[in-house]
């Protein structure tokens, strides 16, 4: 057997490294032949050689070794790598331009060690450190709304009924304290911002150490009572994210650990000492800070607070300079820190600065091995939620949470479904500051709320509305929560113009269990209005229209739950003082009605319009029914019965700014003879709809009466500017004296009209207004709406 050849036994052998079988003696190998054994094995059991001949074993024997030595230089060669870190600056919207860096870097091959951020740069740079990469990141801010983003957009869905009451009728709200009017802190709490990256990052939620990360990550806060640095590296990302970004004045303060924590940028806008103390040899940092503006330049409050922040941290900036060793400054000066609508441009900036660059950028790349970063895989939506943790709240009980919440402890759930739980929780206005994260329990989790209450509990609010109903009329409301229980809500509005008017609204919210609440109103107006409104004499017969003073001045007291999630459903009692005078009617009493009636009510409702005035999508729904069961009867002819009514709309998007809206609405009267004074009243449009009048197009206010309707329409709406709407309108009715008693109600409509009108959307409600004509009346009418309606 020659020096180089072993023959191969088919015996089992129990080593490698030793030649031992049934009936042969030991033998001691040399390290030589111990590989040259091993390669012999290793070709027997690829190829199924018997034995390896001398020619082919010395080839053999060298790509072992050479495999075996490249493979140790492979793994020598990445420990020695340096690591690199990244250094990313704040700068608002200008920070996009990160996002183009991180694309050049990816395509050179760069694989980043370490991350440090601060504001915009501690959003992009936390996003990247959770596992996303340069593309994915992209795509998340080109799908953002940064409107949304910096008005803490809540959407219209996570109000309840109550909710939507208050940011649709008034125009301003301010804090009142100790009788003195406040201001806000911040136009924003980040809520928007912090659910946004909540949901982003739920791959690393239950992450808490920010070294555990993909790429270990930290950024920097300001301590905005001590004015010191605040290092995060540690607890819940998105709240590290959104603290480090709090803008002061547009954002809220977070508070971390005790601290109240604003924007980074105030005291280390480029945290490139931190990045080295992470372990980085090599230091890429990316630079998006404006220099100091002179006078000439400082021409709005944004560029003088950006100036303020800045003032401490542009010397320490230069100095971080000198010690980046590849300094990447993309050319943004044009731009501003609310260039959010320029976020393409400035992404392509930062490509290009990046670009500029290459040539020391390859010089950091692993020559072994080509980085690719990969793309992130989103873990599930799907949730459950072993217990839901709230901490003791002093003015809220834990079921009013977890009714807002709309989902229970031992639950399953979704994280979408989670986010509009803690938009429903916002959306009260009860508390200040609302965080929240998720801790591994077991092989489930529990949610960890921590709610600062709003120490504020009473609000001035203001509103402002003309129609050609009620007239003109400045609303004054205050309202004051934690009035006497847990959970509760007092609001009084007085409406002061032509019609004095008021409202006064106490509501002690229970969440799943039954909340209760008691409503007292009063509204009057003077007008002309069809006959049908009241039984006239035989000597009046041939009177159209009468001039009528009416009053109303109603007090209920109800309850209501959520039924499946999506419908209030409730019912109560009710007493009204009703008080209708005219002085048209001739030799008859000018007192048309001055009675006390007491009813019964049920209702069920459902509204997912995203907005109530011009809906780009969503559908609603209400029904009610009401029992007149007593009365003072100053006319002499009351007799019990009920009235039902059903409402039902829907809109949905045409194409780009176009929209389409179907209603149809129809009620009834059953039992004895209904009361004339509660039958359904069309006629106009743009007034707070009550008792049962209702719009119609074509018609003038309240001229058309029965107590029994249907009534169809349709509306095209085009949004030709942004908040800037015109729109054409059909509506087709029938209405009379129990009309569902036979198949008149679905014959041809007896009434029709047509409107053609314009819309803005303003700060004080939408502004409107309306050419109507019917192809049943000679001429037609104009209408105007100015403000929220009440």
């Amino acid at each position: 057997m020659s020096q180089f050849q072993l023959s191969v036994s088919s015996a089992p052998q129990k080593s490698f490294f030793s030649n031992k079988s049934k009936g042969a003696p030991t033998v001691a190998l040399s390290f030589h032949e111990k590989i040259a054994f091993f390669a012999s094995r290793l070709f027997t059991a690829i190829w199924g050689f018997k034995e390896i001949p001398a020619t082919v074993l010395p080839a053999v024997l060298f790509c072992l070794f050479s495999f075996l030595l490249g493979s140790q230089t492979t793994v020598a060669q990445e420990q020695k790598r340096p690591k690199i870190g990244l250094v990313l600056s704040g700068g608002g919207a200008k920070g996009f331009a990160h996002i183009g860096v991180l694309k050049v870097l990816e395509e050179a091959g760069v694989k980043i060690d370490y991350i440090g951020g601060t504001s915009m740069g501690a959003v992009i740079g936390g996003l990247y450190a959770s596992g996303y990469n340069a593309k994915q990141i992209d795509s998340i801010f080109h799908t953002t709304n940064f409107n949304e983003l910096l008005n803490d957009f809540i959407p219209r869905s996570s109000k309840n009924f109550y909710e939507r009451g208050n940011d649709e009728s008034y125009a301003l709200v301010l804090p009142f304290n100790k009788m003195k009017i406040g201001i806000p802190e911040a136009l924003s709490k980040g809520m928007y911002n912090y659910n946004l990256l909540s949901r982003i990052t739920r791959n690393v939620s239950t992450i808490k150490d920010f070294t555990k990360l993909p790429i270990p990550f930290l950024c920097i806060g300001t301590n905005i009572e001590t004015g010191e640095e605040v290092v995060l590296n540690k607890g819940n990302l998105a709240q590290a994210m959104i603290a480090s970004s709090a803008f002061p004045s547009l954002f809220a303060p977070v508070e971390i650990d005790g601290k109240i924590l604003v924007d980074g940028g105030v005291v280390n806008n480029y945290p490139i000492e931190e990045v080295r103390k992470m372990g980085a040899d090599i230091i890429i940092g990316v630079d998006v800070q404006d220099g100091l503006l002179d006078r000439t330049q400082l021409k709005n409050a944004t560029k003088i607070l950006v100036q303020i922040t800045s003032l401490q941290s542009i010397d320490r900036m230069k100095k971080n300079i000198s010690n980046t060793d590849i300094y990447i400054k993309p050319d943004i000066s044009q731009y501003g820190v609310v260039s959010f609508d320029k976020g393409k441009e400035i992404i392509k900036k930062g490509e290009e600065a990046a670009t500029l660059v290459l040539d020391k950028i390859n010089t950091i790349v692993n020559p072994v091995k080509f980085y690719t970063k990969p793309s992130l895989k989103i873990i599930s939506d799907s949730l459950y939620i072993r217990n839901i943790n709230a901490g003791k709240l002093e003015n809220y009980t834990k079921e009013y949470i977890i009714g807002k919440l709309r989902f229970k402890s031992g639950a399953k759930t979704t994280f979408t479904d989670l986010l509009r739980g803690i938009n429903n929780i916002n959306a009260t206005q009860n508390f200040s500051a609302i965080s929240y994260s998720l801790e591994k329990n077991q092989n489930e989790l529990d949610l960890n709320l921590n709610l600062t209450e709003n120490a504020t509990k009473t609000y001035l609010k203001f509103g402002l509305h003309y129609d050609d109903l009620f007239k003109s009329g400045v609303l004054i409301n205050l309202t004051r929560k934690k009035a006497i229980f847990k959970n509760d809500v007092a609001s009084f509005d007085i409406v002061l113009g032509d019609n004095v008017r008021y409202n006064l609204d106490y509501y002690v919210e229970n969440g799943f269990n039954l909340s209760l609440g008691f409503k007292s109103f009063y509204n009057q107006f003077s007008r002309n209005v069809s006959n049908d409104i009241s039984p006239i004499t035989a000597s009046n017969a041939d009177i159209n229209f009468i001039n009528v003073d009416f009053t109303d001045l109603t007090n209920q007291i109800y309850f209501q739950s959520l039924f499946v999630q999506k419908f209030l459903i409730g019912g109560g009692i009710e007493l009204k003082y009703l008080k209708i005078k005219s002085e048209t009617l001739a030799n008859v009493d000018p007192i048309i009605d001055n009675s006390n009636y007491l009813s019964l009510f049920g209702y069920l409702k459902a509204d997912s319009f995203d907005n109530k005035y011009f809906p780009k999508k969503g559908w609603y729904f209400s029904g009610d029914l009401q029992t007149y069961v007593a009365s003072s009867n100053y006319t002499g002819g009351f007799q019990p019965y009920s009235i039902a009514k059903g409402d039902f709309g829907v809109a949905a998007s045409l194409f780009k700014n176009a929209t389409v809206k179907f209603q149809t609405d129809a009620g009834f009267s059953f039992g004895q003879q209904s009361v004339t004074f509660f039958n359904f009243v069309l006629g106009g449009y743009g007034f707070n709809m009550i008792n049962n009048f209702k719009y119609l197009y074509g018609y003038d206010y309240l001229s058309v009466a029965g107590n029994s309707y249907i009534k169809s329409t349709a509306t095209i709406d085009y949004e030709f500017l942004k908040k800037n709407h015109l729109n054409f309108s059909a509506n087709f009715a029938n209405i009379g004296d129990r009309i569902f008693e036979s198949v008149d109600w679905i014959s041809i409509p007896k009434y029709s009209g047509y409107a053609v009108g314009y819309g803005m959307e303003t700060i004080i409600g939408p502004i409107e207004i309306k050419y109507t004509w019917s192809p049943e009346l000679a001429k037609g009418f104009t209408w105007f709406s100015i403000g929220f309606l009440f």
